[in-house]
């Protein structure tokens, strides 16, 4: 018998045991690039040390900094922040993990003079993750960037040349990719399992609250607010920015969209087998607050391709989202319809009853599990810059679309922005005297 939707509900908070069978086989995208098979976690003995340094001490790099630090044949030997409070908290933590405290460095780029290191981890704000990644590359070392790839569509272009030119593995913190329930199901879904799917949809919703009304200030005494910007053009140290309000500012961040929206479209995107759209249209505003926020709060974007459609939505005022989950995803196909929660799955017929489900938990060991592999191996990781790299750029296409208040009319070739050369503007973005993106 079917689950009902309230026993579908609580199924999927219980998340229940892995289930990936057929994972390892599973091909992610129409590219011939993007269908090699991922790179999975070698068995036994790890043949090699991998040495990593990791950059931006905020929850996210902290976590992964630790995460790093418990995978075997792995030393965390750098972490790196412009906030020194942060960066010692971070290195403290490593500590107890691993029982060796990483050196602390305001300056990502004394770990690239480290010859000894062979991966650089930015989890520094969005405006970093385009120049670090390309500079890191040309450095010679391997690369593992939060999402976004970057902050705009230019930059990840340049980061996939960087990881081809100079031979660098890439992987992309779009953790969903390794997670083996959902790998699963989407295996399943590209199988025919709901038959054609004609419409994806992806959302997120959260309850967030007011940024306010800051003000012109001295930073606090911890912060170097000068390698906080960094490729960023210089603007005044503002009381309601820094440390993560920085994402509501088209300056530094890409809204809700670029911040989780990029998850839910990348699992969209990788279901439906497609690369860039034909059309982007944009509906959003600014509903809740009369604040410093310049991105907004309410959004809703199509993505059209000529047989199908890719819609994201994102509410960060209002937590309740769709089919019974704030952050999640669905595929509906002519015979069927594949909800994502999470790492978990279910599948309902067209009578809206539960034929198949698929639970796994969701987290990120697995991902960088498998980045160390392809290090080691010099193989494919699950999120690939040359993969990843159009789910951000996906993005950036709805947040143009809104920025500029009209359609997007786009070449499905490369995404590239056709016959409005305001909106193609953005495509890129001004930097700080020398520091413009380029592989030297």
């Amino acid at each position: 018998m079917g689950l009902d939707r309230r026993e579908f509900l609580e199924w999927m908070g219980a998340r229940g045991a892995v289930w990936a069978a057929g994972a390892a086989a599973l091909s992610s995208a129409r590219l011939a690039v993007a269908a090699e098979p991922a790179v999975q976690p070698a068995e036994g003995p790890v043949p090699q040390r991998v040495v990593v340094g990791v950059m931006g001490m905020g929850g996210r790099g902290t976590e992964l900094a630790s995460q790093f630090s418990k995978q075997p044949g792995v030393e965390v030997a750098y972490v790196c922040c412009a906030d020194r409070t942060r960066m010692a908290a971070a290195a403290e933590k490593v500590e107890k993990v691993c029982g060796r405290a990483p050196k602390q460095v305001g300056d990502f780029r004394r770990i690239l003079d480290d010859k000894n290191v062979d991966a650089l981890v930015c989890a520094a704000p969005n405006h970093w993750h385009g120049p670090a990644t390309i500079l890191a590359c040309s450095a010679g070392k391997h690369v593992y960037v939060e999402k976004p790839c970057a902050h705009n569509p230019h930059e990840a272009e340049l980061q996939v040349a960087a990881a081809k030119k100079f031979n660098r593995v890439v992987q992309v913190g779009t953790q969903r990719r390794s997670w083996p329930g959902l790998v699963a199901a989407i295996a399943k879904l590209h199988e025919g399992m709901i038959g054609p799917v004609r419409v994806a949809r992806g959302w997120y919703n959260n309850r967030r609250a007011s940024i306010g009304r800051g003000t012109v200030t001295d930073p606090p005494a911890e912060l170097d607010y000068e390698l906080w910007q960094g490729p960023a053009p210089r603007k005044p140290f503002r009381s309601n920015v820094v440390h993560y309000n920085w994402h509501w500012f088209w300056h530094w961040g890409n809204g809700e969209i670029g911040n989780n929206g990029v998850h839910a479209i990348d699992v969209c995107r990788w279901g439906l087998q497609l690369d860039f759209p034909r059309r982007v249209v944009s509906s959003g505003m600014k509903l809740h607050f009369e604040d410093d926020q310049e991105t907004p709060d309410t959004h809703l974007v199509s993505f059209e391709y000529d047989h199908a459609m890719l819609i994201w939505e994102g509410r960060s005022c209002q937590p309740r989202g769709f089919e019974g989950s704030k952050f999640g995803a669905a595929f509906y196909g002519d015979n069927g319809t594949m909800v994502i929660d999470g790492g978990a799955g279910v599948v309902f017929d067209l009578k809206d009853k539960q034929i198949e489900r698929f639970a796994g938990a969701g987290g990120d060991a697995d991902h960088v599990a498998g980045f160390l592999a392809a290090v080691r191996s010099g193989g494919k990781p699950a999120a690939s810059i040359d993969i990843a790299y159009q789910s951000t750029v996906l993005c950036h296409l709805g947040a143009i679309a809104h920025r500029t208040g009209r359609p997007l009319q786009c070449n499905p070739a490369d995404g590239k922005i056709i016959g409005d050369d305001e909106a193609a503007a953005l495509w890129r973005r001004q930097y700080a005297p020398g520091w413009e993106p380029k592989l030297t």
